[in-house]
């Protein structure tokens, strides 16, 4: 059992600047969304999709953080409401999709590095293994580090991009033609692939959940800092595209070179190569912050005998649970060659499958446990409740039909993100075979 008292607790700043990794890092990942949408569509799709997507996540997360402030965040809450079996494949699915996210954020470090310094590509691997295994080390010294980490981070990815729009639009301040925001002219599949890549950059609020009893007044601490993250985030995805939009830049290009051609292309090479380190720096802060959070889910599950009790052994001085710190960076180091377009496509599936379970322990509790002590609560009644999950379930549905609606190459990893889900029947199944008191 964690002594609390031994615990050094994460502020509202600092947890801010972590959230803001864990969902965010920045608008990198954006750039496939113009090509995608077009510029009638990208505008649209990036104010509502964020709205139906992430609000309804980001009030279930603050409902129920505040009932449940405990280790093990999201996976407590389903496993509390829905039993064993559903708290399991929350945790499965979670970790799941983590370790492939995770995997890729050091092969983006190479590749914003590669803009600076081509030559550096040739050492990818030993790079890639650098970053994972420096970022073990400091998830293994505590949240504290990491958050000052993620704060300092946080500076240097949003500082290139206010540079970016101070420089835009102190030139076209009066210039700006806004194109009429409309869908019409989209295939389904192209609208399906650009809500993909929105819920991409949107998705993980729960995830900042797993450590709540490392945080400072947990109640509060996290409906501050997730107001600001959320609205530091939509609005840097709001400008980017703005900017990239009236620049005129060939989306194609947008999409192969990322933001770094964006800012040579307004304003020279050196702003091309400070938003190529902000990259750099978002890179390290999301895969440090997503540690973070994946490293607390074994522990939890350790604990209640749903995975082998190891994981959830606690470092002696520094109170982590370095064991899970050092198993999920060996699976992410050899997972490293994941590309990011599968990725995409495979993190929000599997995601928002997780994501649907917590929505449906959020109804069940408040049916089965009403007068529960509730510091934060929806204003809504249980068929508000529904029509609320109703918006982002709409949002999934359309985006995981729209892609089996594309091309083969789209279609593969999102047939694979199905398969990893059903594994998780099997795992259960091996875990009651072993201990079949688990079964509820």
């Amino acid at each position: 059992m964690t002594n609390p008292r031994a615990l050094k607790k994460i502020r509202p700043l600092h947890l801010a600047a972590v959230i803001f990794f864990t969902v965010s890092g920045g608008p990198y990942g954006l750039e496939p969304l113009l090509a995608y949408a077009g510029e009638h569509g990208a505008l649209l799709l990036l104010v509502i999709v964020p709205f139906l997507w992430d609000v309804p996540s980001i009030f279930t997360v603050l409902e129920l953080n505040g009932m449940m402030p405990i280790t093990g965040g999201y996976y407590k809450w389903v496993k509390h409401a829905l039993g064993n079996r559903w708290g399991f494949y929350e945790g499965m699915w979670t970790w799941f999709y983590t370790f492939v996210d995770l995997a890729i954020y050091p092969v983006l470090f190479v590749q914003y590095a590669t803009f600076l310094l081509p030559g550096i590509a040739a050492y990818k691997i030993v790079l890639c293994l650098f970053i994972i295994w420096t970022s073990a080390v400091v998830n293994i010294l505590g949240i504290v580090p990491v958050g000052r980490i993620s704060l300092f981070l946080a500076a240097l990815v949003l500082v290139p991009f206010i540079v970016l729009f101070a420089v835009f639009f102190s030139h076209h301040a009066s210039g700006i033609l806004l194109p009429a925001p409309s869908l019409k002219g989209l295939s389904y599949s192209s609208v399906g692939l650009s809500m993909y890549t929105i819920m991409w950059n949107c998705l993980g609020w729960d995830n900042v959940t797993t450590y709540a009893e490392e945080v400072e007044n947990p109640l509060r601490s996290y409906l501050t800092s997730m107001a600001v993250a959320f609205v530091t985030v939509i609005a840097v995805y709001v400008l980017v595209i703005l900017v990239a939009q009236q620049s005129k830049i060939n989306y194609d290009v947008l999409t192969k070179e990322g933001f770094p051609a964006l800012g040579a292309l307004i304003s020279g090479r050196w702003l091309g190569v400070l938003i190529a380190a902000a990259g750099m720096a978002s890179t390290l802060g999301l895969y440090s912050a997503n540690l973070l959070s994946v490293s607390r889910l074994p522990k939890a599950m350790a604990d209640d005998g749903l995975l082998p009790g190891i994981l959830g052994k606690l470092h002696t001085t520094f109170q982590t649970p370095y064991i899970s710190i050092l198993v999920c960076s060996v699976v992410i180091s050899i997972m490293t060659l994941w590309t990011f377009g599968e990725l995409i496509i495979i993190d929000v599936t599997i995601y928002g499958a997780g994501l649907f379970l917590e929505y449906i322990s959020l109804v069940k509790l408040r049916i089965t446990e009403p007068d529960a002590h509730r510091p934060f609560k929806i204003p809504l009644g249980v068929p508000g409740l529904c029509m609320l999950i109703a918006l982002p379930l709409g949002v999934y549905v359309v985006a995981l039909t729209g892609v089996f609606c594309s091309a083969n190459e789209v279609i593969k990893p999102a047939l694979f993100a199905v398969g990893v889900l059903l594994t998780a029947e099997v795992a259960w199944r091996l875990v009651t075979w072993r201990k079949p008191q688990l079964r509820n």
